[in-house]
């Protein structure tokens, strides 16, 4: 089992230079103890949190952590041009010696949407055609083809990936009609994190299904995001988490995530109904329990692990980067 750290980088208003100075040491950190990779999302307007933005915070991590793999998790496809894309990721593949992932979703926010010009209706598409140009891009020396509000003539992307043909794309889904895009464009299902696993056993299926009717092997790594709490015993876990997380997923109901799931799935219940079949929160041996059977059950090779929320104190998410790399890693039972 792989382990990744996402670095949310989400705050409350505060001193920027101190905020950035915690995630960095979350990066160094993640990298002495052996992570497999480090994580960062993409938001624009993200009141009510202080956020850094997701490739140059990439970029600043392969220089002070090289041997962790970059992973965008994930770029709002839609909100950009591909062009720039294609050589703003081209070039942190190259800054971090041929490690980047291209996570790629499409993002559920009006306030992003309609400050970027994208129509919500068209977003599927808009996507879709962005990913074929920077595809493109990244293995042809020009390229000539028109999208909803761009036009490559002749276009080139100077520099190429370190990585051929193209860095792996991690498609991030969590409606049904995404897990089958990702099926047929992605190298893999970025599994979400807000689902519950009743959910999630349901789309693999479906997911599975889709990637026979594409005639396309299931994916080698198969990663999931996962907020993470270790303690003692769980009901520590839960007390001690709880008021972060409660503010997170306040934030997301706020945000309208839970709009874009599937019918049930949702926020508005109370926080000991909403961790129920979704959180890993436990003792070490619980945590590693719950790991194993999600690569037993749905075949997860690569945890991606949220354990620090807006107004954690560092020093928490520090102790469960440590409990995460030395106590339940040994526990975890080798993948297939």
């Amino acid at each position: 089992m792989k382990l990744s750290l996402i670095v949310r980088g989400q705050h409350p208003p505060g001193d920027p230079r101190q905020h950035l100075n915690d995630d960095l040491d979350l990066v160094r950190t993640a990298d002495k103890l052996g992570f497999d990779g480090i994580v960062k999302g993409s938001h624009f307007s993200a009141h009510p949190f202080q956020s850094v933005q997701q490739i140059p915070f990439l970029a600043y991590c392969a220089a002070i952590a090289p041997r962790l793999r970059i992973i965008c998790g994930l770029v709002l496809v839609p909100l950009h041009k591909p062009l720039d894309l294609a050589e703003q990721l081209a070039t942190l593949d190259l800054l971090s010696g041929g490690k980047l992932v291209f996570g790629a979703g499409i993002g559920y926010r009006d306030v992003e949407f309609k400050a970027f010009g994208i129509p919500r209706g068209k977003l599927g598409a808009r996507f879709e055609e962005c990913l074929l140009a920077i595809r493109r891009l990244w293995t042809e020396d020009f390229v000539t083809m028109s999208g909803a509000d761009w036009e490559l003539d002749h276009a080139t992307c100077p520099v190429k990936p370190l990585q051929k043909p193209m860095p792996p794309i991690w498609i991030g889904a969590n409606a049904d009609v995404a897990i089958k895009r990702a099926a047929r464009l992605g190298d893999c299902w970025y599994i979400n994190p807000h689902n519950t696993l009743a959910t999630i056993e349901r789309q693999m299926d479906l997911y599975k299904r889709a990637l026979d009717e594409y005639g396309r092997p299931f994916p080698t790594e198969v990663p999931m995001r996962r907020e993470v709490f270790i303690a003692k015993t769980r009901a520590e876990a839960i007390r001690l988490a709880q008021p972060y997380l409660e503010e997170k997923y306040k934030a997301y109901r706020e945000w309208g995530q839970d709009k874009v799931m599937p019918e049930g799935d949702d926020f508005d219940h109370a926080f000991n109904e909403l961790l129920e079949d979704r959180f890993l929160l436990g003792s070490p041996a619980e945590v590693a329990d719950q790991l194993n059977r999600l690569n037993q059950r749905l075949g997860v090779n690569h945890l991606i692990a949220s354990i620090h929320w807006p107004g954690m104190p560092n020093s928490l998410a520090l102790e469960q980067l440590h409990l995460l790399a030395e106590e339940v890693r040994p526990l975890l039972r080798p993948t297939p």
